[in-house]
């Protein structure tokens, strides 16, 4: 049987003088004022901040491994259109290749890039040409053009993806001009000067030096194959690409003065250029007063 209850207590410290005692009549401190004995200095919450950080940083890794994977895909496009499907016979297609998958680009991806310079898609079929011509936030006209095996899939997807911009589907047409654009390799010594005689011989519009040493040629669409590689030839340079393009005219340019719809424009022509099969984005945007920083990340995103 367990000892009575007075015997758990000091013979001592009778239960008056336990009642009594000094420790009895402390006050107790408040919650608040046990936690903040332990610092002078006011809480601080960082976590949200921490995660915005690291969510902001992560999309921009995303639309940069996103942007490599679209230049990757449309080497291999263009190497396809160029000299075909067979990369023993295609040096450029083979480099392409390789490129790609040392960069981890899926397989599938790969080979839809290979059927889509062939004008094929995965399964077989023949991809249609689309052409959608929109008005976005600025008053900036932009013609987008893809291939696609379901027309009305893409352009649901374009239209939505154009409509949470703040944009509008509206004939912009007429701001373009269709052009042929031939881009020829660099080489030691040679430039537009040195190129423009026999292009102009051969049928071409324009000349161009780009920044990165290669010469661009401008041409009629319906000759853009037959120039290019005439000039090609007679100079005894590679050609690089050889496409169909919008061009903006320059009566119709629209200068970018706010950072903001800058911005957001720059993210309308990633999510776009993510959607399988796009061609291009040509916008009839200029640089007005926005920052040479922020324009040059904008132009890269069209660029040649």
């Amino acid at each position: 049987m367990s000892a009575p209850f007075r015997r758990l207590f000091s013979p001592s410290l009778s239960l008056d003088a336990f009642a009594q005692c000094a420790c009895r009549r402390a006050p107790r401190a408040a919650p608040f004022e046990q936690a903040r004995c332990f610092s002078s200095s006011p809480a601080t919450f960082s976590g949200h901040s921490k995660w915005a950080t690291i969510k902001h940083d992560k999309a921009k890794n995303d639309a940069g491994k996103s942007k490599q994977r679209a230049l990757l895909t449309n080497d291999i496009t263009h190497a396809v259109k160029l000299n075909g499907p067979d990369p023993n016979m295609n040096p450029r297609l083979a480099l392409a290749l390789t490129t790609a998958k040392k960069a981890q680009i899926p397989k599938a991806t790969i080979e839809a890039a290979i059927a889509r310079g062939q004008g094929l898609s995965t399964s077989g079929a023949a991809l249609e040409n689309v052409v959608l011509e929109t008005m976005l936030p600025g008053s900036v006209a932009a013609v987008i053009e893809c291939q696609t095996d379901n027309k009305l899939r893409t352009l649901a997807d374009l239209r939505l993806m154009i409509k949470e911009t703040g944009g509008t589907v509206s004939t912009v047409g007429y701001m373009f001009e269709k052009k042929g654009r031939i881009i020829l390799q660099k080489k030691d010594g040679v430039g537009a000067d040195e190129v423009l005689e026999p292009a102009i011989e051969a049928g071409a519009e324009d000349v161009q030096d780009l920044d990165d040493g290669r010469v661009v040629l401008y041409t009629d669409p319906s000759d853009t194959k037959t120039i290019g590689e005439t000039v090609a030839k007679a100079m005894g340079m590679e050609i690089a690409e050889s496409e169909i393009i919008y061009d903006p005219n320059e009566d119709t340019m629209v200068p970018l003065d706010d950072a903001e719809v800058a911005a957001k424009l720059g993210e309308f022509v990633d999510e776009v250029q993510e959607e399988s099969g796009i061609q291009g984005v040509y916008l009839n945007w200029a640089k007005g007063s926005i920052s040479d920083e922020l324009w040059d990340e904008l132009a890269s995103k069209t660029a040649i």
